[in-house]
């Protein structure tokens, strides 16, 4: 028993070093951010996908090129416009000839046979071809005429999105939302923040980040964030948290009952615990506490909301309702 517990202390400390190896890396070439890198990361080690939202221009296909540098891993990105087909993005049959001359059908592999997989502008896709992503996201697989491909270990999507020009795009189904570990918000930089991506982007050496880890280390770890412990009422605060911002439930809160349709799904709270025990982790806890759910509660719950048609028109933000869910969610088991 006690070489088991110091077998995972190790664990621990090791994916702590290569989560802040990582981190470090990046920080050479993202400038701010922090917060965003760490739900980033979090995400990639918890075995999850991310959808980043935020106005052109600020870092975000950056930080995912970045991120495929520092974990040195096979990276592909889709740029998705209104023609692309489901066939563009995982492939399709072919016919080829072999040395004899026979002819035959083969499957040729699209972008989406990666490790780390930038989906640009996702919503600027048709449903017909976002829906091509559901089973690999979901997964870890493609199904081409009845035939299956898995992927390679860690596969994991960051998909961006721009909130401010919607004309000519296709929100996400909220099927496809779901299977999104985190949504992030990606704000502008700050006077100083500006100031330093200038000096950094426009000298002749432009900084890149080095390898801190490997595919296979990522995906090793994954298992080690899952094996953090979590007490039974920490969890049944995650649940609460999530059963509040369905507006059936007795414990929604007022802002749920008057502009939430749906609320977050069972995923949500997988979300939160998962999160929470990278966050723990980090930390240099081996338990999750209260806060750790706190902590990644936006992230894992924003995309997740419904809202009803007054929360659309008062334009309702899914962050305030889960602030008051926060505020008024019981603190220890009830």
């Amino acid at each position: 028993m006690a070489t088991a517990q110091r077998t995972f202390e190790d664990e621990a400390r090791e994916f702590v070093g290569l989560f802040r190896a990582v981190q470090a890396e990046i920080a050479k070439v993202i400038v701010g951010q922090a917060e965003v890198v760490e739900h980033v990361l979090t995400g990639l080690f918890g075995g999850g996908h991310v959808l980043l939202e935020g106005v052109p221009g600020i870092g975000k296909t950056l930080l995912v090129h970045t991120l495929a540098e520092a974990i040195t891993c096979r990276f592909a990105r889709i740029q998705f416009t209104p023609d692309l087909m489901p066939s563009d993005i995982i492939g399709t049959r072919v016919v080829s000839e072999d040395a004899q001359g026979r002819k035959r059908f083969t499957f040729q592999e699209g972008p989406v046979f990666t490790q780390v997989l930038l989906a640009d502008e996702i919503n600027r896709a048709t449903p017909k071809t976002q829906s091509a992503l559901l089973e690999a996201m979901q997964e870890r697989s493609v199904t081409v005429a009845g035939e299956t491909h898995t992927l390679e270990p860690p596969f994991f999507v960051i998909a961006t999105q721009n909130p401010l020009e919607m004309e000519g795009t296709y929100p996400l189904p909220e099927a496809q939302l779901d299977r999104f570990f985190f949504k992030l918000n990606v704000g502008s930089p700050s006077l100083d923040e500006l100031l330093e991506v200038s000096r950094r982007t426009t000298v002749r050496a432009m900084p890149k980040a080095a390898s801190a880890a490997t595919a296979e280390a990522v995906a090793r770890h994954g298992g080690t964030v899952r094996d953090v412990p979590i007490a039974s009422h920490v969890e049944r605060y995650a649940a609460s948290i999530l059963m509040s911002t369905h507006p059936e439930s007795d414990r929604a809160t007022p802002l749920v009952r008057q502009y939430v349709r749906y609320g977050a799904s069972p995923r949500g709270l997988q979300a939160m615990v998962v999160g929470a025990k990278v966050r723990a982790l980090l930390d240099g806890r081996y338990n999750v506490a209260e806060e750790d759910i706190r902590s990644v509660a936006h992230a894992a719950l924003r995309h997740r909301l419904l809202l009803n048609f007054e929360g659309e028109a008062e334009e309702i933000a899914p962050d305030r309702i889960i602030d008051e869910a926060l505020q008024l969610a019981p603190t220890e088991a009830a």
